[in-house]
């Protein structure tokens, strides 16, 4: 079995964790009234399609930690990558400048 197989809970997720609301149908259900049903969900797209996991209120904590792991990674990497991008445009700015002389 392979080292992710065998760990219990997610290092890091794409998606949102958001709420589902919802009315069953029941005529004498309180979601009739007004008081939708309520479960937690991870959206997430694949191949540009959205997917739902409902989730155990047990499972919600874990999941918004990898959640917001992911966003933390992605974030970092994009500040890095406009770091990167603007000591590059100024290299390529500075050398052409000085080419013209």
């Amino acid at each position: 079995m392979s080292r992710l197989a065998k760990r219990k809970a997610p290092r890091i997720l794409p998606g949102s964790l958001i709420t589902l609301r919802r009315k069953c149908g029941k005529p004498s259900c309180r979601c009739g009234a007004g008081d939708p049903h309520e479960s937690p969900a991870l959206s997430y797209s694949v191949a540009g399609r959205t997917k739902m996991l409902t989730l155990r209120p047990e499972e919600v904590e874990e999941v918004a930690q990898a959640v917001a792991r992911y966003r933390k990674s992605v974030n970092d990497l994009a500040a890095e990558a406009q770091v990167e991008l603007d000591e590059l445009v100024a290299r390529v700015r500075a050398s052409r400048a000085s080419d013209r002389r």
